[in-house]
């Protein structure tokens, strides 16, 4: 799969740019709007935490169709009142890191014709979606309990990126395209909801400086792995190289958003996604010290 780390990054973009943000406006439409085809729900039966499958493509059909004929509303206004008003408060409302997401809220969708072939896509295959994410959500939290409810909101993306966003505690968006497999869909899910579950209880303490994301990023692949330790989507290398490490020790306690980026994505003579194996490898060699932590610890 293309550019299957990228459902990362934009979690420590948001880490180290948090800031206040205004949110939509809540509306009598959103309030009033009741689709059984447009959510799926279940819950965990140990701890009743409870989980919730937005299915966004069963409203955005209305957009596309609508947004073909001229009126005086804006194609932004539109999209803002068809698609995002009944799905805010599951989705984005309160969500700690919901500026991560302003292009979903704030920027009309183009590619029109392929938004449409992946909302068809995603309708075709909704049954099979539900029970990848269900098993994601319920395997993640059956080793990491959390005191929140989960929303997963789905939408159709044209975008042949994968990433997924964390909106804030018990917030996941999947902007969903034609290149998702299975298995990604699992791991990812179980890397995002770490960081669901992180933002709940920790989000006051993280530093924003180049170790402390090395850690946090650490800790979500440890967890993805931890969940499906058959699944590889995140590549590591266990070799130690100091050529490399030499370039990055003089800034762990930076936080500069430019270099912690380029640690984590690799460049500027440094591999792929250097930080991202160098950050498991951390989490790894303190596990090995300490074998009988759990997850939640």
């Amino acid at each position: 799969m293309r550019n299957i780390l990228k459902f990362i990054v934009p979690f420590i973009v948001l880490l180290l740019t948090l800031s206040a943000c205004t949110q939509t406006d809540r509306s009598e439409k959103e309030e009033s709007f009741d689709d059984k085809e447009l959510l799926y729900l279940f819950e965990n039966s140990d701890t009743n935490q409870k989980f919730k499958i937005v299915h966004v493509n069963t409203i955005f059909d209305s957009y596309l169709e609508k947004v073909k004929d001229p009126t005086s509303q804006s194609n932004l206004e539109l999209y803002k009142e068809e698609v995002i008003q009944p799905v805010y408060s599951d989705c984005f409302e309160n969500g700690e890191f919901i500026h991560i997401v302003d292009s979903f809220l704030n920027k009309a969708p183009t590619s029109l014709t392929e938004l449409k072939i992946v909302s068809e896509l995603i309708e075709t295959k909704k049954d099979d979606i539900n029970a990848l994410i269900q098993d994601a959500l319920l395997q993640s939290a059956k080793l990491l309990p959390s005191e929140s409810d989960v929303a997963v909101c789905v939408f159709p993306s044209s975008n042949s990126n994968v990433v997924m966003y964390t909106v804030g505690a018990g917030k996941i968006l999947i902007p969903y395209n034609e290149y998702f497999e299975d298995n990604f869909i699992k791991a990812a899910l179980a890397h995002e909801y770490h960081h669901s579950t992180w933002a709940e209880s920790y989000l006051s303490t993280h530093s924003g400086s180049v170790l402390d994301n090395l850690i946090f990023e650490g800790k979500a692949v440890m967890f993805e792995k931890t969940v499906y330790p058959d699944i590889e989507i995140t590549q590591m290398d266990f070799t130690y190289n100091n050529k490399f490490w030499s370039k990055i020790e003089p800034d762990l306690n930076s936080k500069d958003i430019n270099r912690s980026l380029e640690i984590l994505y690799g460049g500027n003579g440094l591999p792929l996604f250097y930080g991202y194996s160098e950050g498991y490898k951390m989490i790894k060699s303190y596990l090995d010290l300490y074998p009988n932590l759990t997850p939640e610890e």
